[in-house]
């Protein structure tokens, strides 16, 4: 019996080694990583740089805390501020963390212009960590169950609706911030329209407050610029990373600028492991070989490749609601829950997943070929027409699982 705290319902599979886009399981079977873990594996697995670099860090040093001076923190600061266009990087180890920072600069910013209660914009179907506070601000029921009582200060609004937004505005004098994943990863691959974001900045601007955008799953390149609001061509004020930041080694960044810059001083907030050398060197090499390799063209490119083919695989099949997203990260919504496609999948040598109980979402690693996209199609395709095929009573037991 294992003594892992029982907190995921595992899949009967461990992968033991990877290469590229390929992993591995103890038998040596070999499967084609749609997911990256869970859009964290920017470089695949075992890429030469990022293996060379790191075992370089581990023989000099992985870990000395922040009371003292980090020259890799520096430079890995200096590179997020280049790609972000702000001005200050505060390091931690996750993304709630990196959350759970922007909440904390948005209350600070509230109180520091004498807002006694400062409330926050979220959006309905957000994901924005499991901490009490940004389960608080997450738009799941699901999540907040059994953790109740939720933290105060969140105004929730629907996504891509504007009057929403300008209704609390009018009506609540104690909002300082809108903080918003512009696309929503965990609630289904939900795209903010730009036109939308570029609205929700002007508001902002108009009311002094802060622009939020997280970005921890769906930013550092994966949509084909390093963060979606850079497709609207606006500034956000804090924009809060991790997953992809360092191919898998542990690391969140809450970064900040404009309105947002200086509002942390020293002893405001703090990390014992964050920004520690081997993060760092994981920070530095990733954006590195990232700009190196032209990943973000790449991602267009592969995204492009994937998206299309599975419109032609599964476009106007019955069943299919929609097939969404930006560059590599894509969402094929089914009319019905379909969490067994995983295991499915799995069983076929292809690692995805679905989010939202009907959503199958595929987040590759940014190093993924063309051909390895059409791979994915290829072997996807048909495990949904087969899915969508079966008759409505044998989905039955996967629509209860899911709705439990």
């Amino acid at each position: 019996m294992s003594h892992v705290m029982n907190t995921y319902a595992r899949l009967p599979v461990a992968f033991v080694r990877g290469q590229g886009v390929w992993l591995y399981d103890e038998s040596g079977k070999q499967y084609l990583d749609a997911l990256a873990g869970i859009a964290v594996n920017t470089l695949g697995y075992a890429h030469p740089r990022l293996v060379r670099a790191l075992t370089e860090q581990i023989g000099r040093v992985i870990h000395t805390s922040n009371l003292f001076q980090m020259p890799l923190q520096e430079q890995a600061a200096d590179r997020i501020a280049e790609i972000t266009g702000l001005d200050e990087v505060f390091f931690c180890n996750s993304g709630l963390e990196a959350n759970e920072a922007a909440i904390k600069v948005a209350r600070k910013y509230g109180h520091d212009r004498g807002v006694a209660e400062p409330a926050i914009i979220v959006m309905e179907k957000a994901f924005h960590g499991r901490s009490l506070a940004t389960l608080s601000a997450t738009g799941s029921r699901k999540v907040q169950a059994g953790f109740e009582p939720l933290v105060q200060g969140f105004v929730r609004v629907p996504l891509n609706d504007l009057e929403a937004v300008r209704q609390v505005a009018a009506n609540n004098k104690n909002v300082v911030a809108v903080f918003i994943e512009p696309i929503q990863g965990e609630g289904g691959i939900n795209v903010s329209r730009l036109d939308y974001l570029r609205g929700l900045k002007e508001i902002c601007e108009h009311n002094d407050w802060l622009f939020m955008s997280d970005e921890v799953q769906c930013g550092l390149g994966r949509t084909g610029k390093w963060f979606v609001y850079q497709h609207a061509g606006i500034q956000p004020d804090v924009v809060p990373l991790a997953k992809g930041l360092a191919s898998g080694v542990p690391v969140g960044a809450c970064v900040v600028g404009n309105r947002a810059k200086g509002v942390f001083k020293p002893g405001n907030h703090g990390s014992t492991f964050g920004g520690n050398p081997l993060a760092m060197c994981g920070v530095v090499t990733t954006l590195d070989t990232v700009k190196d390799e032209g990943l973000l063209e790449n991602a267009v490119k592969v995204g492009d490749a994937i998206r299309s083919g599975l419109a032609s695989a599964l476009g106007g099949l019955a069943g299919v609601t929609e097939i969404r997203g930006m560059g590599m990260m894509i969402g094929v919504e089914l009319d019905r829950p379909c969490g067994e496609i995983v295991k499915t999948a799995l069983a076929r040598g292809l690692v995805t997943n679905v989010t939202a109980d009907n959503v199958i979402r595929i987040v590759p690693p940014l190093v993924m070929s063309e051909v390895e996209g059409r791979q994915v199609v290829e072997r996807l395709a048909p495990i949904v027409r087969e899915f969508l095929q079966q008759p409505a009573d044998a989905t039955q037991p996967a629509r209860a699982a899911a709705a439990r």
